[in-house]
């Protein structure tokens, strides 16, 4: 697994929404973009970590942040996370996994003694041009939004 890093151009990719609508990266040109990834929708740390997001939303869209959450579940149930939790940003279904691959998100992980392979639950901050600007990869679910706050705040 070879993670984007900060200063790499970010893939263009364009994948489903929960509504069904095709979304792509390139839609967001010239704003700043929070694409994270997430294993599994209505799993306890994934829920958190939206809800964490959702909440923040408004005080990231202040500092001119889009949020795009990523992870390899069907548009179907990205839209019963987004209905049931009052999801209030776009939610994209990588069912292959490709986009994961291309940002170095997608390898092998070990819960309760098996070893398989899934997303790693890393965030990355594109800037206007389209370039990786920060990748948060150390934080707890329910921290999340605050460790990105935290940064934008900073700069």
């Amino acid at each position: 697994m070879k993670t984007l890093k900060v200063g790499d151009v970010a893939p263009l990719f364009t994948l489903k929404d929960q509504a069904d609508n095709l979304i792509s990266l390139e839609d967001f040109k010239g704003k700043k973009v929070l694409v994270y990834f997430y294993p599994k929708a209505l799993t306890p740390g994934c829920t958190t970590q939206a809800c964490g997001l959702r909440d923040a939303k408004d005080e990231l869209e202040k500092l001119g942040v889009v949020i795009l959450g990523i992870s390899p579940d069907s548009p179907k149930k990205l839209a019963q996370f987004a209905d049931k939790k009052g999801l209030n940003f776009l939610l994209l279904a990588d069912q292959d996994h490709q986009v994961a691959e291309q940002f170095g998100v997608w390898g092998e992980k070990k819960f309760m003694g098996k070893t398989y392979d899934g997303i790693h639950r890393i965030t990355f901050l594109i800037d206007e041009q389209g370039k990786i600007q920060q990748v948060f990869d150390k934080f707890k679910t329910g921290e999340h939004h605050q460790v990105v706050l935290d940064y934008l705040q900073s700069l």
